[in-house]
């Protein structure tokens, strides 16, 4: 696709390291976290070619780096621009060993797809983290903002949505047809139907009575492009019966004869009934969340990759705004967006802080900040007028169709900022490689190469403080933006491209951080002793090495073929827990970050203690000149009311008691499995309990 060539032509390889390099990290590993080779090796090791077995971490960077630099090489080729192998050769290795040394990473979606064929053949949306797309043009095209969003959901990119489109279009009776509708076997195939679906009921084309699924394979089958397994057809059906349902008006009734196989997972043709009639109605902000919710309900049950939706309404929207005091909807679909409010300065914030306090939603967004400002340092500049929303977890302010992609730092991974500058480098670099690949959406292309939008973010960022003191931590926050603007100026000069409208972004990081034992982006540490809980499939042989080595391991309440590993943890740098942090201090640092390094935003889940919930208000009123977002959490939450929450506290005795039971895990035999159901921040993506 991106070089006319297909992901076989081993053309596209026209930059490796050396051997001589990478021979010497055979047989090493880094200085994992604790709980870090283990979710390397589930979640991010590929399996290597004609070897039974999955890479190890040197062979994943080095499939990283080359893949990196062998599209810079690519694409100075195909420009006519100057290359130097030697130079290019050397900063190669720096970028390798600066992620041996969990100075930066890439984003997961980095580690896990950079170097492969699939982004030479079909573009670089799967090395994106993140994407926004706004319903207001329903009116133009009604699915493709939803097939836009499912799309970029099954290759794991979170997605955020509105209801801007509310009451711009009706939704009718569908015509039908007799015809048989064949759903091809591909995230483009799933995608057609559900267009199909959607499109009929507002009178453009036709609802299939006879949908045909043989094509489909079955569940367990291995999945070569993006790792694990295939679902079946089974999330797909479900996801096509509850949009119907959803849709159709007061008084018709679907009724769906789904010849399934429990043993296979496959489903021959499905012969659906409609029954009744109705008249036409507007849609509204629910049912444009409802669709969404549905889509992504269908995505996490139809994939092993994590996915995350954001929902964006008005903050006089009573019906948005109560979405989620509808139990019944909430354990059904509603569960798999967190909603959001756009604000404004000197709003009335009364009611949505009472929303807030009784369960962490809605989220806040300052739309107008995102716009007009690039760091929160009183300087406006209106760069980014276009935006519209902001990514699931709020780091990135977004144009609608726009994607971007991310690259983390560990400040506190660094004894001095000269170190710490030459890292900046080398993730910067990395993220500006990304932004030279289209993806396979010419709608996002036309907004991605005119932003070339970046975000190089930090995490162990309150571990930086205590090493670095305060002050100190942000005086290398302010010379790092500089030299970062400086980079962008002599790169984009360079790859002959315009400079990124942002580059500097903190986002809440997720099962990266974890690999070097890092502090999640701007977040506070769980507590001094705490419980990692980590999901692995049960076909995973890491369950029963697991086990072996001492671990505990349980059933998960939440999937029945995914099994739950305790990890005990200690803290490093401890200095203090989310629990013992003001909800005050969280605003003042979410605004210092945003003040001194971000001109993307802050992603920044605050949460507060009962005693707090007098301080929302007051802190929105005090901040909303100050940041651009926040998302809020009560403590009483904290472990979500979920059985194996992602971090449980447990106190020094109950830590020395595991520690001394357990033994190192054997990963020999690991196989890629699935990722956590959470978000990267604090709010978990799991439906409530049953």
């Amino acid at each position: 696709m991106i070089f006319d060539q297909v992901a076989s032509d081993r053309k596209v390889r026209v930059f490796s390291l050396s051997n001589e390099f990478t021979d010497q990290y055979q047989g090493k590993q880094p200085a994992w976290g604790p709980v870090g080779y283990f979710t390397y090796k589930r979640t991010y090791a590929r399996l290597v070619e004609g070897e039974d077995r999955t890479e190890e971490f040197w062979e994943t960077l080095r499939r990283v780096v080359e893949g990196c630099y062998n599209l810079q090489k690519i694409h100075c080729r195909q420009m006519g621009l100057p290359w130097n192998e030697q130079k290019a050769q050397k900063s190669a290795q720096d970028m390798f060993e600066r992620m041996w040394a969990f100075k930066f990473l890439p984003p997961g979606r980095g580690l896990w797809m950079m170097g492969t064929d699939v982004v030479y053949s079909r573009g670089s949306a799967s090395l994106n983290n993140c994407a926004f797309v706004s319903s207001e043009s329903i009116s133009e095209d009604f699915a493709d903002p939803f097939c836009f969003l499912m799309d970029m959901s099954m290759l794991g990119v979170g997605t955020g949505s509105d209801t801007r489109g509310a009451g711009k279009v009706k939704i009718q009776m569908p015509r039908t047809t007799e015809d048989p509708y064949v759903v091809g076997d591909s995230r483009e195939g799933w995608i057609e139907l559900i267009r199909v679906v959607l499109n009929s009921f507002v009178g453009k084309g036709h609802f299939p009575l006879n949908i045909d699924y043989t094509e489909i394979r079955g569940r367990g089958v291995p999945l070569k492009t993006f790792g694990g397994t295939a679902s079946g057809p089974k999330p797909l059906q479900d996801m096509v019966e509850n949009l119907t349902k959803l849709l159709l008006p007061k008084g018709v009734k679907a009724k769906f004869k789904v010849p399934y196989d429990h043993v296979t997972g496959k489903i021959d043709v499905v012969k659906v009934k409609v029954t009744g009639s109705g008249e036409p109605y507007r849609i509204t902000s629910a049912t444009i969340v409802d669709i969404n919710n549905y889509i992504g309900k269908g995505v996490v049950a139809g994939g092993i990759r994590r996915t995350a939706e954001i929902m964006f309404g008005e903050p006089d929207d009573e019906e948005f705004i109560n979405l989620k005091q509808d139990k019944k909807a909430l354990e059904d679909r509603r569960w798999a967006s967190n909603n959001s409010v756009f604000a404004y300065q000197g709003m009335d914030y009364s009611v949505i802080a009472q929303r807030i306090a009784d369960n962490g939603e809605p989220g806040v967004l300052w739309l107008e900040n995102a716009r007009t400002f690039s760091r929160m340092d009183g300087v406006p500049d209106n760069k980014d007028w276009r935006v519209v929303g902001v990514n699931p977890c709020g780091e990135q302010a977004l144009e609608s169709y726009e994607l971007c992609n991310l690259v983390e730092t560990f400040p506190a991974h660094h004894d001095d900022y000269e170190d710490f500058e030459r890292t900046l480098k080398m993730a910067y670099l990395y993220a500006k490689t990304v932004t030279l690949v289209p993806t396979h959406v010419p709608r996002a292309n036309a907004v991605m190469t005119r932003n070339r939008r970046i975000g190089c973010s930090m995490s162990g960022i309150v571990q930086a403080m205590a090493l670095h003191g305060r002050r100190g931590f942000l005086q290398w926050c302010d010379k790092g933006y500089d030299y970062i603007q400086k980079l962008d100026r002599i790169y984009s000069d360079w790859l002959g491209v315009p400079l990124s409208i942002k580059t500097t972004t903190v986002k809440p990081s997720g099962t990266t951080s974890l690999l070097c034992g890092a502090t999640p982006g701007i977040h506070y540490p769980h507590s001094p002793f705490y419980i990692r809980h980590i999901r692995v499939a049960n076909t995973s042989p890491l369950v029963e090495a697991a086990r072996q080595a001492g671990y505990d391991v349980d059933p998960d309440d939440y999937a029945d073929d995914t099994s739950v590993v305790a990890f005990p943890v200690k803290e490093k740098h401890f200095v203090k827990g989310k629990s013992e942090a003001t909800i005050w201090e969280q605003f003042v640092n979410a605004s210092d970050m945003q003040r001194h390094w971000s001109n993307n935003a802050v992603s920044v889940t605050v949460t507060f203690n009962p005693e707090e919930k007098r301080d929302i208000q007051p802190c929105l009123e005090a901040f909303e000149d100050r940041l651009k977002g926040v998302s809020m959490l009560p403590l009483a939450d904290g472990d979500h009311g979920y059985k194996h929450a992602p971090y449980v506290a447990i106190t020094e005795a109950e830590y020395d008691k595991m520690v001394a039971r357990v033994s190192p895990i054997d990963m020999s035999t690991s196989k890629h499995e699935v990722d956590d159901k959470f978000c990267s921040g604090d709010k978990c993506e799991l439906p409530p309990r049953r």
